[in-house]
């Protein structure tokens, strides 16, 4: 089996489905750079001093994050459903994956991509049945790395404890007009996506437990009826390290066209920091 990485500049994640009987070709993807420094808000209000000093340590932590999360590979088991009528499964495919992120710096630019390396793939039943590809969603926690924060509006949602953990609700709108990073791309254009959602963080390290994200019908008219996603991380110790770092678990994946449905699960276990020559299996709890 070959490897499958993906890489396209600037280009992180893929939702590609095929639908019809020509086959359209829709792909949905997040783009990113890397940069440095945070873009701050002066404001006399307790909550949005509260709410700036969570933004910082999230984005001071998205960017650390960012280089553990290339230094990690998994297991990936990805579900793809397609549903029918009362949202039932007409047909389901399992497939299994040796997942890791790519990091690179050409030139001072970082570049992210992910490889896949296929451990048992879906056999097709019907092999003129449409399901839906979704790449990329574990690193939707770019919102809130440095270079986009003035492209979305923060705000405050409440607390909720999960697992045990007092998380912060920090809801997210995307700025129309401000750059995105997602987009759809469909015969040759890009859109981009007015993401909105709400995240779960961590206030006193800025660690990302939870995010939900999903799109308004503002691409009706190109064929995306709606696109919503759900992302669980969980903190993961590895051994002879002190530091932990929330690394994804679960990534939920549901995209409508007019004609079609689908939902797609991946779950990500079995985590290993890697060098060249070693690898160290992640603690158990």
């Amino acid at each position: 089996m070959g490897r499958v990485t993906g890489l396209v500049k600037m280009y992180t994640a893929k939702v590609i489905a095929r639908y019809g009987r020509k086959a359209s070709l829709l792909a949905l993807g997040l783009f990113f750079l890397v940069s440095v420094g945070v873009a701050g808000t002066t404001s006399a209000s307790p909550e949005t001093e509260r709410l700036n000093d969570l933004l910082t340590r999230t984005a001071n932590q998205t960017a650390v994050f960012l280089d553990q999360f290339s230094d990690v590979k998994c297991t990936e088991q990805v579900r793809q459903e397609k549903l029918g009528k009362d949202n039932k499964v007409e047909l389901k495919e399992d497939s299994t994956y040796d997942y890791l992120v790519i990091l690179t710096n050409a030139g001072g630019e970082l570049n992210l991509s992910e490889s896949r390396i296929p451990l048992r793939e879906a056999k097709r039943d019907r092999k003129n049945t449409s399901m839906l590809l979704s790449n990329g969603f574990a690193t939707l926690f770019l919102v809130f790395h440095p270079y986009y924060a003035e492209s979305f509006r923060f705000s405050l949602a409440g607390e909720e404890v999960v697992g045990g953990r007092t998380l912060e609700k920090v809801s997210f709108v995307h700025v129309p007009g401000m750059k995105s990073p997602a987009a759809l791309a469909l015969r040759g254009r890009e859109y981009p996506l007015e993401l909105t959602g709400t995240a779960w963080i961590d206030p006193q390290t800025g660690s990302i437990a939870k995010i939900e994200a999903g799109i308004a019908d503002t691409l009706k008219d190109v064929g995306l009826n709606a696109l919503n996603s759900e992302i669980d991380f969980a903190p993961l110790p590895f051994s002879g390290s002190k530091d932990v770092y929330w690394f994804p678990t679960v990534a939920r994946v549901e995209v409508e066209t007019p004609r079609q449905h689908w939902r797609n699960l991946h779950q990500f276990t079995a985590y290993k920091k890697f060098t060249v020559s070693t690898e160290e299996q992640v603690t158990k709890k």
